[in-house]
């Protein structure tokens, strides 16, 4: 890989580490009991994976497959149930146990009937012992799944975060990107979801779709604007392997052109939400100012754990992330669930990567930068007993020799506003040779 390519400003999108790819068929097959036997299970996140779509869209390459059989949508949230029953019972009542933060995903998980919606609640309250109504439980939605029926379920059940996956306001960009849905039709979810009262919406964009320009890139903030969502996240176009748009356009390599555009839309992108009083928190998500808050005070993503349930989630314990199998391609995704809903012993690891010590350093080192607010020099030191720099010095040395990468007077190291336009580089150039390794390895499928 020549310097040009490590340095272009969309080789990946990091929201977790390592990254899927890595993650590999576990001979040992570690029962979860013995997994989580060490771990705390005071400030746990739960996240549970609806793998349904009515649409697949052009650039996605989430594991998800298009529609549902009659039948397989209560088949697959019976196979929940008996998941949920084995890694409660592997999570144990030697201590407390409690989730500080709650999320479904997917896929689409307004996918599910309104019925299905409160049958998937009762799972993570009822049979994971998620409260609900007491922590933030974050749901992502499609405008033609956002019904109000399906909103007014989630609302009751305690939902404090909607995300609507919009993309584009303009008609002509949403078919570009293989998302068939009309203006008129996202504007009434919306209208729905505000409806609804649930207290955070998130809409999501796409800059670098094609025919897309400056102008019409400003339209679809101003139309999302207008709804003066509380969360807004701002997404680069990927052009990815097996995905619609891949098996269209194939793999044209890098495009300084491409890159060029995608970083002007999304320095204007930046600068009109600032403008409109929002507050950068990454390179993708902005919050407005006033939104009321939301997260957990007491979870981290660097340190706490995290229980998936589906075929498509990740857990994350401080030694072992781990998850099903994975991939991009209809046909494997279809037979990855099928054999989910036949499954009935969940109460051991199947497919993950080990994280050593040297590995729980990069993610926390990782997941602390692509955020705003940097990381704390303390905290690290605290943890890890040595320093950012003690650890990884040339790494950090390359980041500010672009300048990209500052340590302020407060002890915290930070990436300057250059550096979190190449958030999607700097991440990957943080990888470890083990996980790089393990990911060019990989075989799609």
């Amino acid at each position: 890989m020549t310097t040009a390519q490590q340095t272009g400003p969309y080789q990946h999108y990091v929201y977790a580490y390592p990254h899927k790819t890595a993650y590999r068929r576990l001979q040992d097959r570690p029962a979860l009991r013995e997994l989580w036997a060490a771990e705390d299970r005071s400030a746990l996140s739960l996240y549970v994976h609806i793998p349904f779509c009515e649409v697949r869209c052009g650039f996605c390459n989430l594991f998800t497959r298009i529609g549902a059989p009659d039948g397989l949508t209560g088949a697959y949230l019976d196979a929940l149930e008996r998941q949920a029953d084995a890694v409660r019972a592997a999570l144990g009542d030697a201590e407390p146990v409690r989730f500080a933060t709650a999320a479904f995903g997917g896929g689409t998980p307004t996918f599910l009937t309104a019925s299905e919606l409160e049958r998937l609640c009762d799972i993570a309250e009822r049979r994971m012992g998620a409260d609900l109504r007491a922590v933030p439980l974050s749901v992502e939605a499609s405008p033609a799944t956002a019904t109000a029926d399906r909103l007014a379920v989630l609302a009751e059940r305690g939902a404090t975060r909607l995300s609507l996956g919009v993309q584009s306001f303009v008609d002509s960009e949403a078919r570009a990107a293989v998302r068939p849905q009309r203006r008129a039709d996202v504007e009434a979810a919306l209208g729905r979801i505000r409806d609804a009262g649930v207290p955070v919406l998130n809409i999501d964009l796409i800059y670098g779709i094609d025919g897309q320009t400056e102008r019409t890139w400003r339209d679809s903030l101003d139309a999302a604007l207008a709804w003066r969502p509380e969360e807004l996240y701002l997404y680069p176009l990927y052009v990815r392997p097996l995905t619609g748009l891949g098996r269209h356009q194939g793999d044209a390599g890098a495009d300084p052109a491409w890159d060029a555009q995608r970083l002007c839309l999304y320095r204007a992108g930046r600068d009109h939400l600032l403008a409109h009083g929002y507050v950068q928190q990454s390179m993708r998500m902005f919050r407005r100012a006033d939104a009321p808050p939301q997260g957990a005070d007491d979870y981290a993503c660097q340190t706490d754990g995290m229980i998936g349930l589906g075929c498509g989630a990740r857990s994350y314990t401080s030694a072992l992330h781990y998850s099903f199998d994975y991939a991009v391609g209809m046909h494997e995704i279809r037979g990855i669930i099928d054999d989910y809903v036949t499954t009935a012993d969940f109460a051991h690891a199947e497919v993950g990567y080990r994280v050593d010590g040297h590995e729980a350093r990069r993610r926390h080192l990782l997941q602390s930068l692509l955020q705003a607010e940097g990381l704390s020099v303390a905290d690290y030191r605290a943890r890890f007993g040595s320093s950012p720099d003690d650890d990884f010095g040339a790494e950090l040395d390359r980041l500010a020799g672009r300048g990209w990468l500052t340590d302020t007077a407060g002890g915290l190291l930070v990436l300057t506003p250059e550096g979190l336009a190449h958030s999607d580089a700097v991440g990957p150039e943080l990888f470890s040779p083990e996980v790089r390794s393990a990911m060019a390895a990989y075989e799609r499928k």
